[in-house]
């Protein structure tokens, strides 16, 4: 017998080994994926950069609308020092002032260089100054803006997204189990509703719950004023919270499930699943080692992005 027993730290050491293997695995997908998503990111900006300025257009109608405006100015300056200028002292006059604003604003440098700059301010959130919007602090600078927008974005979209990834894995586990089933065509033919963006079922969730039955408010983060009691805070932004969250939830619910439980089906059909229902493993064993052991770096790194 002691001839045919297994240390424990033989036992132990593969399964040690296979767990490192598979974290290094999933660590190395994740920075791929991070890293491709930042440069795709930075494109995006860049291409955006281009866009909006048209290639450069954009900046010959700022010219323009700067030259319009000091010519303006200047010929209507009734002081005596402008008056007593010659038209041609006044049209050097205009040209000096155009130089000193165009330089003030970079764009007496080329195009190129100046996207490149507009890219790094872009990633930096140096966006300039809002005209029409300003923060809750009153601070009309993008950038504040947008952070004072951030947490409440990142609380509503990684919540519902959390919910999302749970709830479409597993209810597309079980799917998957019963493929053919009632269920199962059902959540197929409800997975074209998924087209519709979100907005168009928070206008729906709107009217049903805070319009006609009114037990969720329209809108908001909390209740106003915002209650002291840190319980009474987290219910009231709990309950602002349904709505929106719902919304985002409902609009991918079943195009999700559909992905993950055709995911799931795919895998379910290799050859080493059908040796080992051959070998008698029940459902569960197959689908714990050879369903969700293979897939679990693609689960574990799309759960990270979230």
């Amino acid at each position: 017998m002691s001839e045919l027993s297994m240390p424990v730290g033989e036992e132990v050491a593969p399964q040690v080994k296979a767990r490192s293997n598979t974290f290094a695995r999933v660590a190395k997908y994740t920075a791929v994926k991070l890293v491709a998503l930042f440069v795709t990111v930075v494109i995006g900006i860049y291409l955006t950069v281009l866009i909006a300025n048209m290639g450069g257009y954009v900046d010959e109608i700022r010219r323009g609308a700067i030259r319009e405006g000091i010519s303006v100015a200047i010929f209507q300056d009734q002081s005596p020092e402008i008056k007593s200028l010659s038209s041609q002292e006044k049209n050097e006059l205009i040209q000096k002032r155009v130089a000193l604003e165009e330089h003030r604003l970079g764009l007496d440098r080329p195009f190129i260089v100046r996207s490149f700059v507009f890219l790094v301010d872009a990633l930096m959130l140096d966006l300039g100054r809002a005209q029409l919007m300003i923060s809750d602090s009153g601070s009309k600078l993008v950038r504040n803006i947008i952070l004072e927008r951030l947490p409440p974005t990142l609380l509503l979209m990684g919540s519902s997204q959390l919910v999302l990834f749970f709830a479409s894995v597993y209810l597309a586990l079980i799917l998957s189990r019963q493929y053919g089933s009632f269920f199962d065509r059902i959540m197929i033919a409800l997975s074209p509703t998924s087209a519709a963006p979100s907005w168009f079922y928070g206008i729906f969730f709107i009217l049903i719950f805070a319009s006609v039955f009114r037990v969720l408010p329209f809108g908001g983060m909390v209740d106003a004023p915002p209650p002291d009691n840190p319980v009474a805070y987290s219910i009231s932004l709990l309950k602002h919270l349904i709505l929106p969250a719902g919304a985002l939830i409902v609009s991918a619910f079943f195009i999700s499930i559909y992905n993950w439980r055709t995911f799931f089906l795919i895998y379910s059909s290799e050859d080493y699943v059908e040796m080992a229902k051959m070998k008698g493993l029940t459902d569960r064993e197959i689908e714990r080692k050879y369903i969700l052991r293979p897939t679990l770096p693609n689960i574990i790194t799309q759960f990270a992005l979230l």
